[in-house]
């Protein structure tokens, strides 16, 4: 893959057969993942908010179809912002919010970067070049271990940095600040055979998750996991992956960066008004009856479709909202 921010649909398609249909996929649905926006209808049908977005849709000549919000012009980032509160916010700020989370985690501060302000009074970070030390009592494996999640991560930048999301300017691997750039980091510090790097980047990668509304901004963060997996590799191998284990990470992504209405635990737009007809010995009546979750704004009884995500431990799908029982 080429060192540019925005990933090019064609280049996935061409290069790695296959893949780009798997970051497509709704795990729950078993069907693709959605527009969910009406920022593409003037594209024809296919683009509207309830179409499902399938590589025809995005590749070839349409093949600039979807961008990183950084490319998009001004208005219509505007519009994003205003209409479904679509925010990215700086890299500096989603590595302090990240270095909070570590420094409880490692019961120190600066363990991965410093903070600091340059001399044209812009926040950034300094990275540490000294191998990451665990604390007494947990190891880099733990690290790896620990479930992370990223709630309406858009291009999912607090996971992963290639570029600044605000700036365009990409961010070399050895000085990327998402969670999971971090446990990628902690890996490539701590082994050196591909076999058991690739079993320790797969742990990583199924302990990091993130769900999104927007189907674009969705494939946008899938597709950034992703590269961010081939890029480490080849950093650390100098060599690209197999196919067979960018499909391995790929599967793993389409199960842990999904598609869902935050508030409701469901498929975006999936709750629907019932149309009920009741016997009258004149006349049959007309009753809606109204899904009892979006009138009572109770999370457990909406009659929409409830997302799935894979529990690795047991390697069986569970319903996401079975975790707020825990």
């Amino acid at each position: 893959m080429q060192v540019v921010i925005d990933i090019l649909e064609n280049e996935l398609i061409e290069k790695y057969p296959d893949i780009l249909g798997i970051l497509l996929r709704d795990q729950t649905t078993q069907k693709n993942i959605f527009w969910a926006t009406d920022n593409y209808e003037n594209l024809g049908e296919s683009y509207r908010f309830n179409s499902e977005i399938s590589p025809e849709l995005i590749t070839g000549e349409k093949g600039n179809v979807i961008m990183p919000r950084v490319h998009k012009d001004k208005i219509l980032q505007l519009s994003r912002s205003k209409e479904m509160a679509e925010v990215f916010t700086p890299s500096w700020i989603c590595n302090a919010q990240n270095n909070l989370v570590d420094n409880s985690w490692f019961g120190k501060e600066n363990v991965f970067n410093k903070e600091i302000v340059l001399k044209n009074g812009t926040k950034s970070w300094e990275t540490t070049k000294e191998k990451i030390v665990f604390p007494k009592g947990k190891t880099w494996q733990d690290y790896l271990r620990d479930t992370r999640l990223e709630i309406s991560c858009g291009e999912a930048p607090y996971l992963v940095s290639r570029y600044d999301t605000t700036t365009g300017e990409f961010i070399k691997i050895e000085d990327r600040i998402g969670i999971l750039d971090r446990k990628l980091r902690v890996v490539n510090e701590n082994l050196d055979s591909i076999t058991d790097w690739l079993e320790a980047v797969k742990t990583a990668f199924k302990s990091t998750y993130g769900f999104e509304w927007q189907g674009d901004s969705l494939l946008l963060a899938r597709e950034a996991l992703l590269i961010t997996f081939i890029e480490n590799f080849s950093y650390k191998f100098e060599t690209e992956p197999s196919l067979e284990n960018i499909q391995n990470i790929a599967e793993i992504i389409s199960w842990n960066i999904w598609q869902m209405d935050g508030l409701k635990g469901i498929i975006p737009n999936s709750c629907k008004d019932e149309t009920i007809e009741i016997p009258d010995f004149f006349e049959t009546k007309i009753e809606i009856k109204k899904c009892k979750g979006c009138e009572t704004q109770n999370i457990k009884l909406h009659n929409g479709i409830y997302c799935n995500i894979m529990d690795w431990e047991i390697e069986k799908p569970i319903k996401f909202i079975s975790l707020l029982e825990k």
